[in-house]
């Protein structure tokens, strides 16, 4: 199965995963080396196959009885997993494989339901809802804490750093314990959060976590407040109460199940900057208060 890309991707195909596991299917992920101890918690996958991105992705194993492509609509990916030579694929109609009988690619579907759909037209039986990872081993970093994550690999999608200190002050104001998460590459803008906020450095997680510390750092947090990142799913994925702030990316086709009031969205429409600092702390405390389902 095909799926190149970052956290927030993988936990979106988390139900149609499942759905290939428990069809009896041997599932090979070829996704980022990074993402393997995520992968391990979705119980779906057997083996991951180190790739990132496109040009990295190549099949010298066995000949594959199905390959799934849920990186995208081709015919770049097509190709690729058909030079792997499987007996069968599964992927969405492209007009470069016009022998490829899959079923049509609906731009403004919501992203678990794309993929769901798409093993659900080769006889699969995916649930959308089937989204909340195992338990991590790792223990919390900061158990019962509210993370704070300003960053995001697109800069389009970024609510700005300083905004997120406010809330980050307003919230510890409140006798919560605060941390600010990101990458390695993410530090310094985490510890500018954190110092805007009067934080202490102790607070910045940033770089200091890895994957598996973060599952566990969100599975046992109080409330996570992000862009749309990978860190919106993830908590998602915990059933951790959230607030997300979107813009550009509609949260119809990103944001999480609107049966779920723990997790709230805040749409900016084409800038995420529209959405304002007292909205995002009113959001943080009805999230905190809403019940988990």
């Amino acid at each position: 199965m095909l799926r190149a890309r970052g956290i927030g991707d993988l936990l979106t195909a988390v139900p149609a995963l499942r759905a290939l596991r428990r069809g009896g299917l041997s599932v090979a992920l070829a996704a980022p080396e990074c993402l393997r101890d995520l992968a391990a918690l979705t119980g779906a996958v057997d083996h991951i196959h180190p790739t990132s991105g496109l040009d990295a992705f190549t099949w010298n194993g066995r000949r594959p009885d199905v390959a799934v492509n849920m990186h995208g609509r081709g015919p770049l990916s097509h190709r690729l997993l058909m030079d792997a030579r499987p007996l069968r694929l599964w992927a969405y109609a492209n007009p470069a494989f016009p022998r490829l009988k899959g079923p049509r690619w609906q731009e403004h579907d919501h992203e678990v339901e794309r993929w769901c759909r798409l093993v659900r037209w080769y006889g699969s039986r995916p649930d959308p809802a089937d989204l909340l990872l195992s338990a991590p081993a790792h223990p919390s970093p900061a158990p019962g804490g509210v993370v704070i994550h300003p960053g995001g690999d697109d800069p389009a999608r970024r609510w700005p750093p300083d905004r997120f200190a406010q809330v980050a002050r307003a919230v510890a104001a409140e006798g919560l314990r605060v941390v600010v998460t990101g990458g390695a590459r993410e530090r310094p803008m985490a510890l500018l959060v954190a110092a805007q906020a009067v934080l202490p450095p102790s607070a910045v997680l940033a770089g200091r976590t890895s994957l598996g510390e973060l599952c566990a750092l969100v599975a046992g947090a109080r409330l996570v407040i992000s862009g749309d990142t990978g860190m919106a799913r993830l908590a998602t994925a915990y059933g951790t109460p959230s607030v997300a702030v979107f813009g550009p990316r509609p949260p119809g086709r990103w944001g999480p199940p609107p049966d779920r009031p723990q997790h709230l969205v805040l749409a900016g429409g084409g800038d995420p900057r529209a959405v304002a600092v007292a909205d995002v702390v009113s959001a943080a405390r009805k999230a905190l208060s809403a019940p988990v389902r």
